[in-house]
């Protein structure tokens, strides 16, 4: 992923020196420019590296620094190559009004200095026509980009959820499944064996009643009987013990965590109280509602700033996951397939779920998972 990083931000600083690089040659076919010019053309053309990390600031920087050069030097068209770049980065992070406003500013701004320094109106408007088409073409092709990115992150997680989907419903069958099998095991061999055991046990019990001897293939009947009961009873437990999906419990964390950053996602971990070991299934419930919360912040809120926080108390475990998403107060939010899985697993438990927007903006996911009180010795 470092290595994926630093080739990106390696391609961005090129293209971007590529840019300053068109603009000047541009600019010294057109004229002889000075100092200050080549300077104004390099600081706005250079500012595109950091598209990806702050689209916005490059934005005005780009556009500040093109607008002083078209001030101090009345160059062509090709200024607004840079701005139309820094225009479609914004358009792609989905700050369409920031990228309108700005276009919108430096049209007018370069079709007045083109008016008042250069004769002609006929000229002025074919060239604020061209940038015009420019500006909307930069705009378009953002916000296209924008959404084809936001599908093949979905893609890439309705993928992911369906995978999930079908090691749970695996490992749920094959839970089933053994409960099946232990069910028959002892309706079919408990009883029999039992029979067995009860009446060799008898025939015993009235041969030394009698005061003959006890037949040694009597003796191992009893024998066998009584092992062949104590191995079906060890058999039926270990089928009857709940199948836990392995590292599907809280000490995962950290790694959940990890993940949610690496995907681009600002993410805070606090815990509180006395940490203290939990069963599986509340383990287990704790997991997949922090991992869901953190799907649905991908899918749903563009990785925005989120915070989890994992609280012990007394006789609860309280799961709350905030985000500071696009979703406003009052807004209308139908369960998915997501939010309804938590809310089964918290309701199997016991617990309470509440979902909703947060008043301030953003989601918020409040589980409450019930705990057996701690012993306390006096």
């Amino acid at each position: 992923m470092r290595g994926y990083i630093d080739g990106r931000t390696l391609l961005d600083t090129a293209a971007a020196a590529a840019i300053g690089a068109v603009v000047v040659t541009a600019a010294y076919l057109a004229s002889s420019p000075g100092v200050l010019d080549v300077l104004l053309v390099a600081a706005g053309s250079l500012a595109l590296a950091a598209h990806r990390r702050a689209p916005r600031a490059v934005l005005v920087v780009t556009t500040l620094c093109m607008f002083g050069y078209a001030v101090h030097a009345r160059p062509g068209s090709w200024v607004a190559l840079p701005v139309v770049v820094a225009v479609h980065a914004v358009a792609r992070n989905g700050h369409r009004a920031q990228a309108v406003g700005t276009g919108a500013v430096f049209l007018l701004g370069y079709t007045t200095v083109m008016l008042v320094s250069v004769p002609g109106v006929q000229d002025t408007v074919e060239r604020m026509l061209l940038l015009l088409g420019w500006f909307l073409c930069a705009g378009v092709t953002g916000l296209i980009d924008k959404n084809w990115q936001a599908y093949l992150r979905q893609t890439e997680q309705r993928a992911l959820d369906a995978e999930r989907t079908r090691e749970e419903t695996a490992l749920r069958r094959a839970g089933e499944e053994r409960l099946r099998i232990a069910r028959e095991l002892h309706d079919s061999l408990t009883h029999s064996i039992s029979i067995v055991k009860l009446q060799a046990g008898v025939a015993v019990h009235l041969a030394r009643k009698r005061g003959t001897e006890v037949e040694p293939a009597l003796l191992a009947i009893q024998e066998a009987s009584g092992e062949a009961m104590r191995e079906l009873r060890s058999t039926l437990e270990v089928l009857r013990t709940d199948v836990v999906d392995p590292g599907t419990g809280l000490d995962r964390m950290a790694e959940l965590a990890g993940r949610a950053r690496a995907a681009g996602m600002a993410l805070a971990v606090a815990v509180e109280g006395d940490v203290r070991a939990l069963p599986a299934d509340v383990d287990g419930a704790a997991y997949r509602i922090v991992q869901e919360a953190l799907t649905n912040v991908a899918r749903h809120a563009d990785r925005a700033d989120t915070s989890v926080r994992l609280s012990y108390e007394d006789t609860a475990l309280v799961v709350s996951v905030d985000d500071e998403g696009p979703c406003l107060p009052g807004d209308r939010v139908t369960p998915g397939t997501g939010l309804t899985g938590m809310r089964e697993r918290v309701t199997a438990l016991g617990g309470t779920l509440e979902t909703a927007p947060r008043a301030r903006g953003g989601f918020s996911v409040r589980a409450e998972l019930p705990l057996a009180p701690r012993r306390t010795t006096g």
